[in-house]
C-alpha cells in the first residue's frame, strides 16, 4: 500500500474509532489469503474466506458462545470474489456492539470481482490474420491471453455497463476505440430518405482505419441532445465517403454536430493500455501500458526483483457484498474493486455503515443503499466508477417518514466512466436523506440528482463536473410539484465550465420543481448558478456569487405548457397525476406543506412564491430575474413571481479572508454584515471532508482542496 493510501486508511480508522489490533476481543476472527477454513480463525491460524468467518459467528451465536458484536479482521491481500458475500438479519450486531468486517490496520485488504490473468498467460500475438489487422505500430507489441483457460466463463455482452473490463496495476484500461480521444461529429448534410440510418461524419484527427467487421462495432455518443448518451450498433462504414450506416435508426437521424466514438475495434488497437476482446474465441488482446514488466506499473516483485504486473478482468455481475435486512454491520477500511456490477448493496436494515473504504473500478454503481433506516457511507474514497457512485433510496413518501440514509465525509471523483449521463456522485430518492461534507469532482454530468422530500445537501465542495454535457445541472431535480422541503446549504461550488454555445446550471430546479431552499452557498466561477425552471416556493437567500456569469434566473415555462383541454378542463398530465398520487391536500402532506395543499386553488402552472433575498454579488452581473423573464417570455400572469429584497452588489472585495487562495470566508468586519441586514455567516471552513476518504487533511479547508483550483 502506498503512503497516501496508508494515510487515508489511518485517518478513516481514527475518524470512526477503530480499536488497535492488540485490542481484539475473544469474539474476533481473522481472515487471510493464506489461511484455511478448517482453522479456528485466530491471528496465528486465520480463516481463508469471509463466508467461513460469517458462518463461524453464526454458529457461535446459535450455541450461545456469543451474544454481542464481533470484528472480523481481514488481513492484507487479494480476495477474488466469484459470488456475492451475503449478510442477513442473523448476522446483525447492536448499536453499541456492531459486527465489523474490516481491514487489519496497516494492511490493504482487497476484494475484487474478477479473475487475475497471470503474466505468463500473456504471450505475443502469433496469429498472422490478427497481426494483419493490427496497426503497424502495435505488431510485435500486442499480447494475447486465452481468458477461458484463465477461468473466465462469462465473457459478457456487448455494450458499456455490465460488460467485461480490464484493469492493470489498479487502473481501468480503455477498449480499443476511434478516435482515441475526444469525439467524431455527425453531419446531417441534405435531408433525404436515408437519414434515419445514414449520416456523414468528421473528426479532428486521423480517420478510421479499415474495419474488417463493422457490424461488431458499437457507437457511443450524444446522439440527440447534449445531456443524454446512448449506444447504437453500426452496420457499415464508408471510409472514403466518411459515411456511416447504422444497424438501427435514431428517429430522424442524429442531430447536426452530435458527438460519438466507435468501440471496440481491433484495427484501432494503437495506444498503450488499450485492449480488445474476441468474444467468439475468448481471446484478450492487450497493448500493454507504459512500464508493463519494467517496474513502472504497480505489481508484485519476485525474489529476483522482476515485476509481475497484475492484470485483472472483471467477471462478477452481482453485488460483491450485500447486506439484506442486517442491523449494525460495518464494512471498514476495505478496498473493493474490479467488478462488473455494484460493489456494496445494503437493502433494508438499520444502522449499517460502509466506512473508510476505497471503492474503485466498478462497472456498475459503487454503493447502493436501498430502504432501511440510518444506513450510511462515511469517509470513503470512491473513484473510477463505471456508473453512479452512491445511491441513497429510502423513506416513506406516503407518510413523509424520513429514512436518515447518509453519504458523509467522502471523496468521490471520476464516476460515470462508462455510461456518461444521469449517473451522479449521489442519487437521492425518497424522504429525509443527507449528503454532507463530501468532495466531488471530475465527471461528465451531474454531481447530485435528487427527487422526493426533505433531503439535505450541505457542506460539500463540488467542482469540475458537468464536463462534457450541456443543459445539465450540478444538482438537478424537476418535473414534480410534490418534491418539497429540500435544502441546499453551505456548499462550495466552483470551476463549473460550460461548452461553447451550451450552458450548465449548478442548482438546476427544472420543469416546475418546487420548494428547494438554496441557502448560504458560495458559487465561484460557474455559468448559471441557480435556475428556477418555472417552479414555485423556491428560496434563494444568503448566498455569495463570485465571478458567475448568470447568478440567478427564473422562467415561466409552466405557463407556456399546454395543461388544458379545449373545453378548459384540466388535462391529466403527469404533473397532475403525481399530485393526486400523494393526496397532497390531506395530512400529513397538507400539514407539512400547506402551500402545496392550496396549489390547485391558484394557477399551479405559474412560478409563484419564490424568494431572492440577502445575497451577495461580487464580480457577477446583477439583473432582476423576474424582469428578465417577463422581457423574454410570453404568456405571463399579473402576479409577482419572486420577492426580491436586500441583495448586495459589491464592486470591491467585500471582506474575504483570502480570495486569491480561494478562502471565501467573510471576515467579521466584512461590509456584507452592514449592507445586508440579517446576513448569516457561512461556515466556509467546515465545507468539504473533515477527515476525507483520501486523508488529505484533518479539519477545515480555508481554500481550494488539492488540485481543485485548476482552470
Amino acid at each position: 500500500m502506498g503512503a497516501a493510501a496508508g494515510f487515508a486508511l489511518a485517518g478513516c480508522l481514527l475518524l470512526f474509532g477503530a480499536p488497535l489490533a492488540g485490542e481484539a476481543g475473544d469474539a474476533d476472527l481473522h481472515v487471510a489469503p493464506g489461511g484455511s477454513d478448517a482453522d479456528p480463525g485466530t491471528r496465528e491460524k486465520p480463516l481463508r474466506s469471509l463466508e467461513a468467518a460469517r458462518d463461524l459467528l453464526r454458529q457461535r451465536r446459535r450455541s450461545g458462545q456469543s451474544t454481542g458484536g464481533a470484528t472480523v479482521w481481514i488481513h492484507g491481500g487479494l480476495y477474488l470474489r466469484e459470488a456475492t458475500f451475503e449478510l442477513g438479519e442473523e448476522d446483525s450486531g447492536t448499536e453499541g456492539l456492531p459486527v465489523s468486517y474490516r481491514a487489519y490496520p496497516g494492511e490493504e485488504a482487497r476484494l475484487a470481482g474478477g479473475r487475475v490473468v497471470p503474466r505468463a498467460a500473456l504471450r505475443p500475438v502469433a496469429d498472422a490474420a490478427v497481426l494483419a489487422r493490427l496497426p503497424e505500430g502495435a505488431r510485435g507489441r500486442t499480447l494475447e491471453a486465452d481468458l477461458r483457460a484463465a477461468g473466465v466463463a462469462d465473457l459478457g455482452g456487448a455494450g458499456l455497463e455490465g460488460g467485461l473490463e480490464v484493469f492493470c496495476g489498479g487502473k481501468r484500461l480503455q477498449p480499443a476505440r476511434w478516435p482515441n480521444e475526444d469525439w467524431a461529429l455527425a453531419r446531417r448534410g441534405q435531408p433525404d430518405s436515408k437519414l434515419e440510418k445514414t449520416f456523414r461524419f468528421t473528426s479532428g484527427g486521423e480517420g478510421p482505419r479499415a474495419w474488417r467487421d463493422p457490424a461488431e462495432v458499437l457507437l457511443h455518443g450524444y446522439w440527440r441532445t447534449d445531456y443524454a448518451d446512448m449506444v447504437v450498433r453500426l452496420e457499415r462504414i464508408d471510409r472514403e465517403a466518411r459515411e456511416i450506416v447504422l444497424a438501427e435508426g435514431l428517429g430522424d437521424g442524429p442531430a447536426e454536430g452530435r458527438r460519438f466514438y466507435a468501440f471496440p475495434v481491433l484495427e484501432e488497437l494503437d495506444r498503450p493500455g488499450e485492449w480488445y476482446l474476441d468474444s467468439a474465441r475468448g481471446l484478450l488482446y492487450l497493448l500493454p501500458p507504459e512500464g508493463f514488466g519494467a517496474g513502472e506499473v504497480e505489481g508484485e516483485v519476485d525474489d529476483e526483483g522482476k515485476v509481475d504486473v497484475e492484470v485483472i478482468v472483471s467477471t462478477l455481475t452481482q453485488p460483491m457484498v450485500a447486506l439484506r435486512q442486517a442491523r449494525h454491520v460495518e464494512l471498514r477500511g476495505l478496498t473493493l474493486e474490479a467488478t462488473r456490477g455494484t460493489a456494496v448493496l445494503i437493502e433494508g436494515g438499520l444502522g449499517n455503515r460502509v466506512a473508510g473504504c476505497e471503492v474503485r473500478n466498478t462497472g456498475g454503481d459503487a454503493v447502493v443503499l436501498h430502504g432501511g433506516l440510518r444506513n450510511g457511507v462515511l469517509g470513503c474514497h470512491i473513484h473510477d466508477i463505471g456508473s453512479a457512485a452512491v445511491a441513497l433510496v429510502g423513506g416513506d413518501r406516503a407518510a413523509l417518514a424520513p429514512a436518515g440514509l447518509h453519504a458523509v465525509d467522502n471523496h468521490i471523483h471520476h464516476f460515470a466512466r462508462l455510461g456518461r449521463s444521469y449517473r451522479p456522485a449521489v442519487r437521492l430518492e425518497g424522504v429525509g436523506n443527507r449528503v454532507a461534507h463530501n468532495r466531488i469532482h471530475d465527471a461528465p454530468h451531474a454531481a447530485v440528482l435528487y427527487s422526493g422530500n426533505d433531503h439535505v445537501i450541505e457542506l460539500n465542495e463540488i467542482h469540475h463536473v458537468v464536463l462534457e454535457t450541456s443543459d445539465a445541472g450540478v444538482l438537478y431535480s424537476g418535473y414534480d410539484w410534490t418534491f418539497r422541503g429540500n435544502v441546499v446549504r453551505h456548499n462550495f461550488f466552483h470551476h463549473i465550465p460550460h461548452p461553447p454555445g451550451g450552458y450548465t446550471r449548478v442548482v438546476y430546479l427544472d420543469d416546475a420543481h418546487c420548494s428547494t431552499e438554496t441557502h448560504g452557498n458560495v458559487f465561484y466561477r460557474v455559468h448559471q448558478a441557480v435556475w428556477i425552471g418555472g417552479g414555485r416556493d423556491n428560496v434563494v437567500e444568503n448566498n455569495v456569487f463570485i465571478e458567475c456569469e448568470e447568478p440567478v434566473s427564473i422562467d415561466n415555462r409552466g405557463l407556456r405548457w399546454t395543461f388544458l383541454n379545449p373545453d378548459g378542463s384540466i388535462l391529466e398530465t403527469g404533473m397532475y397525476q403525481k399530485l393526486k398520487a400523494v393526496r397532497h391536500d390531506q395530512p400529513p402532506w397538507s400539514t407539512r406543506y400547506p402551500r402545496l395543499a392550496r396549489i390547485l386553488e391558484e394557477d399551479p402552472r405559474a412560478p409563484l412564491g419564490n424568494t431572492l433575498e440577502r445575497n451577495v454579488w461580487y464580480r457577477s452581473p446583477w439583473r432582476d430575474p423576474e424582469a428578465a423573464c417577463r422581457a423574454t417570455s410570453p404568456r405571463h400572469i399579473d402576479r409577482p413571481y419572486m420577492r426580491i429584497a436586500d441583495n448586495f452588489v459589491a464592486e470591491a472585495d467585500p471582506g474575504f479572508v483570502d480570495a486569491a487562495s480561494g478562502d471565501f470566508e467573510l471576515r467579521e468586519d466584512s461590509v456584507v454584515y452592514r449592507k445586508v441586514p440579517g446576513f448569516q455567516p457561512i461556515p466556509f471552513g467546515r465545507i468539504g471532508p473533515m477527515r476525507g476518504g483520501d486523508g488529505d487533511r484533518a479539519e477545515g479547508r480555508g481554500g481550494f482542496s488539492g488540485t481543485a483550483r485548476r482552470e
